[in-house]
């Protein structure tokens, strides 16, 4: 058993062990959690209640979850002493034990650590943000068709300018760096020689690595697989062409990706237009076939026109006997969208998209956007996996003015809860949850900040209110 400085794990249940990047989950499996400060002293009590209801509903006493208190945020400041956020004792608990669940955490300010969601994710090398964005009956939204919207945004988490690596604009290093790269690097690079960075500037470096973008989109590309017609379908979204290198690149190793690890369950997108003509059209010519899935191909120069002619000629040489005939509808889809553009996507065309994988800061943007169609953070859930560990949390902040008044919503972390349970194979306990939480907003016995956009007016139950709510519907 470890050591720990002031906490003390459950006396009974088991080690959740991670093969090739997979939990191996026992019927006891120990997990520690983070209350979480603000309102995090009503949420997490409630969001216990229900997934302790829901397995027991579902398992009897066959399953349980032994719960591990352990410490962050203000409440760890509290326990540990001053700027003691991420205490040493709840790193090696989650490094021990694999599998946390937390309600939000205070972003420490005037001292200690930057972000200590951040600082978990990096830890942990937690690579993918998962979040689903999906509507449940009866959740009041400014959009008029919300239903329409069923996407999971698969975010990129260690990478892009949320490393933190960026110097004031008033540091001596950011300066001399700013010198260096003016007078050095950038009259030698190709395409920017001419450019220079103005005195005063502050400078922020935007990593994105092939390995780093191949692992994330791996794990999209792998949930594709699980789901089945139309929504076995990933979108890499990017502003690639803007950032050409960073951006670009996380494209170009996406696309790489699916046409070999995955090739014999995948198809980019122009795969499949080529495909797709040649089943309406067997005697189809090559160049026909270009000028379709090309716009302005008759305005082409002969280079460009011979390029997408050797593009086709190439698809049906190599899968056209493993992909064509139809095959490939039943495949995992790839392709890409401009990260500007799935900002109107997802209100115009919602039901055309499924899973969007993301770099860092696009994925924030867009996850917060897709949740307020849907019903707002109130209801985002949100997992954070790596390799070796998996950390599940609620989305939204510590409302500290909410705390202690038994009136917040506790959707988000209950959700969390479910993916949780997804992630654990307890399939079955994680559907109770969703389809009490679901009867709840349909009956209207819902929360105050859900209740107040409802019409006619609706009298909100209390957080823990709710929480019973969807255990009455078990």
């Amino acid at each position: 058993m470890a050591d720990f400085e002031k906490i003390i794990p459950p006396s009974k249940g088991s080690i959740i062990k991670f093969v090739k990047g997979l939990p191996e989950v026992p019927n006891n499996p120990i997990i520690p959690f983070i209350r979480g400060d603000g309102t995090g002293v009503d949420i997490w009590p409630a969001t216990q209640k229900v997934i302790d209801a829901a397995i027991l509903k579902a398992y009897g006493e066959e399953r349980k979850i032994q719960w591990f208190k352990v410490y962050a945020g203000d409440e760890a400041c509290d326990l540990y002493g001053t700027f003691q956020y991420l205490p040493n004792d709840t790193i090696e608990a989650i490094k021990k034990y694999g599998v946390a669940i937390k309600g939000p955490l205070t972003t420490p300010i005037g001292g200690g650590i930057r972000s200590l969601n951040v600082a978990l994710r990096q830890i942990f090398d937690l690579y993918s943000c998962i979040r689903p964005c999906r509507y449940y009956n009866g959740t009041p939204s400014p959009h008029k068709r919300p239903e329409d919207l069923d996407v999971i945004v698969y975010r990129e988490n260690t990478e892009d300018i949320y490393m933190g690596i960026e110097w004031d604009a008033n540091d001596q290093i950011g300066s001399n760096l700013r010198e260096y790269l003016n007078n050095e690097v950038i009259p030698l690079s190709k395409g920017i020689k001419n450019k220079q960075i103005p005195e005063g500037s502050g400078i922020g470096i935007k990593p994105v690595s092939k390995l780093g973008s191949q692992r994330h989109i791996r794990r999209a590309i792998q949930h594709a697989l699980k789901l089945e017609g139309k929504k076995r379908h990933v979108t890499l979204v990017h502003k690639g062409n803007i950032m050409k290198f960073t951006e670009g690149a996380f494209r170009d190793w996406g696309y790489e990706l699916a046409t070999t690890e995955f090739r014999d369950v995948c198809i980019t997108e122009r795969e499949s237009w080529i495909l797709s003509n040649l089943d309406k059209e067997e005697k189809i010519s090559i160049e026909k076939n270009a000028a379709m899935i090309e716009p302005g191909f008759d305005a082409l120069t002969t280079e460009k026109k011979d390029q997408i002619c050797k593009e086709v000629q190439s698809v049906i040489e190599k899968i056209h006997s493993t992909h064509g005939a139809g095959k490939w509808r039943e495949m995992v889809l790839i392709d890409d969208r401009i990260a500007d553009s799935i900002f109107q996507q997802i209100q115009t065309r919602p039901e055309e998209y499924s899973i969007l994988a993301t770099l860092n800061l696009n994925g924030d943007y867009i996850s917060d956007a897709a949740a307020a169609i849907v019903g707002g953070l109130g209801m985002a859930p949100g997992a954070n996996i790596g390799d070796n560990a998996a950390i599940f949390e609620a989305t939204h902040g510590t409302a500290p003015k909410h705390a202690g008044l038994d009136r917040i919503n506790p959707g988000s972390v209950i959700l969390s809860g479910v993916m949780m349970l997804e992630y654990l194979g307890w399939g079955e306990a994680a559907k109770l949850i969703t389809n009490g939480l679901s009867k709840c907003i349909e009956d209207k016995k819902v929360t105050y900040d859900l209740a107040r956009l409802m019409q006619p007016h609706v009298e909100p139950v209390s957080c823990s209110g709710f929480a019973n709510s969807i255990i009455d519907r078990y």
